[in-house]
């Protein structure tokens, strides 16, 4: 699946992962491929995803939103 990250300034992250992890509104949630589309708002924490290749990264974030819909996570941060 397709992950990006974005900012008002720049592209944080754009390209393939396995999984993405983040901060909910709700609570801490994990994004497979075939992911249903939601839409939820995101916390003070930390976004963390494994690329295809396997490695793993993260990045902080202070709040923000995701939209996932076939197999894109777009997330917008502050």
């Amino acid at each position: 699946m397709t992950l990006k990250i974005i900012s008002a300034e720049d592209i944080i992250f754009e390209g393939e992962v396995s999984s993405v992890t983040l901060p909910g509104a709700m609570g801490e949630f994990t994004v497979l491929r075939n992911h249903a589309s939601l839409v939820s708002a995101l916390t003070l924490g930390k976004i963390s995803y494994v690329t295809a290749a396997g490695d793993t990264a993260s990045a902080i974030v202070e709040g923000g939103i995701v939209d996932v819909d076939n197999n894109v996570v777009s997330v917008c941060i502050c």
